[in-house]
């Protein structure tokens, strides 16, 4: 059986915490060729660790002699257009970490670069995998809640800024709980819509938490240099007339350590999606539908699953560059629309 070769840009958490362990699950048809870090000594420990054969501390020269198919780019939002453009043009398929990028105009880059390249280009979007998910959209594809005309996202922690990390350095990131986690459930709520097309954006960043000391769920953070929002609020218009309200906060006083939540509301139907409950009226009667059983795979392994399957197979990924653009566009839109004070509509 031919055997994918892929190579690992960026050698941190993300890398050997989600990439290679699913890969390595894929053994039967994945080989971790290469991993490359700009920290040598990083690059080599991550080779030795897994049992990979070589190792690099330059993304370009990993790709041009590693005899690679495919690429993990698992570096800071920053870095994510270039290594990902370059893998395409080189001939690679790439999965890059979510965001897709710092702004919609790399985002369309690399886009451009994939339908160039005739390479898949998927981001990690993982939630979308998720078996609630899945379920969900099974619904939706029968109908059952309709016309989706409105919907809430929310990525809430209590005291969730990462200890850990560049996710406080607007710099290398682009932003904080917007960017970093809201992401996640915008993603997810867009998808389950459908991708619609966005028309206005109205958003609100905060920094009242993240840059003073404090209790810290997820370590201890950099308060001195924290230079992110630790929370975000918006509402999103669609062309279509749909609307979205989008919460997301790193560090926020309410009462659950993390709230991670899409609910979508239709003519014929609402939702929750984590767990699954479906609203409805009919007969006469307001029913809640639950869902007492689904199939309990990991969201991780079937995203890797199908990206290997859509390198080999040319199966067709269910996160897709052009998606990526309007995600970024609405990101972008977000810190916009907070800095001027004013609504932005998107062109």
């Amino acid at each position: 059986m031919t055997k994918l070769k892929v190579g690992i840009i960026g050698c941190g958490g993300i890398a050997q915490g989600v990439h290679i362990p699913n890969y390595l699950k894929l053994h039967k048809t994945v080989e971790i060729a290469a991993v490359c870090d700009v920290s040598m000594e990083r690059a080599k420990a991550c080779s030795e660790k897994y049992h990979i054969k070589k190792y690099f501390s330059d993304f370009k020269e990993m790709i041009d002699n590693a005899d690679i198919e495919a690429v993990s780019v698992c570096v800071p939002n920053k870095f994510h257009a270039e290594a990902t453009i370059y893998a395409l043009h080189a001939g690679c398929h790439v999965i890059c970490e979510k965001p897709p990028a710092i702004n919609v105009q790399e985002a369309k880059e690399m886009a451009n670069a994939a339908k160039t390249a005739g390479k898949i280009l998927t981001y990690g979007f993982h939630y979308r995998h998720s078996n609630e998910v899945q379920a969900i959209k099974r619904f939706i594809e029968n109908n059952e809640l309709g016309d989706i005309y409105a919907a809430k996202s929310v990525a809430v922690r209590r005291r969730g800024i990462p200890g850990w990390g560049v996710f406080t350095n607007k710099e290398l990131q682009g932003g904080g709980s917007i960017i970093d986690i809201g992401v996640h459930m915008l993603d997810t709520t867009l998808y389950l819509m459908g991708y619609p097309e966005p028309d206005m954006v109205l958003g609100k960043t905060y920094q009242k938490l993240g840059n003073r000391k404090g209790v810290g769920l997820m370590g201890e953070w950099d308060w001195e240099n924290f230079s992110v929002e630790d929370m975000g609020r918006g509402m999103i218009i669609f062309k279509n007339g749909a609307s979205i309200i989008l919460e997301t906060a790193f560090a926020a006083n309410v009462q659950k350590d993390e709230t991670m939540q899409v609910s979508l509301m239709g003519d014929k139907g609402g939702a929750d999606v984590f767990p699954v409950q479906i609203y409805q009226e009919k007969h006469g009667s307001l029913i809640d539908i639950h869902t007492p059983y689904l199939e309990d795979k990991d969201y991780y392994e079937l995203e890797f699953e199908r990206f290997v399957n859509g390198c080999l197979n040319k199966d067709t990924p269910i996160s897709k560059p052009e998606e990526g653009v309007i995600l970024q566009q609405i990101i972008d839109a977000l810190y916009e629309s907070s800095y001027t004070g004013e609504a932005v509509k998107i062109k």
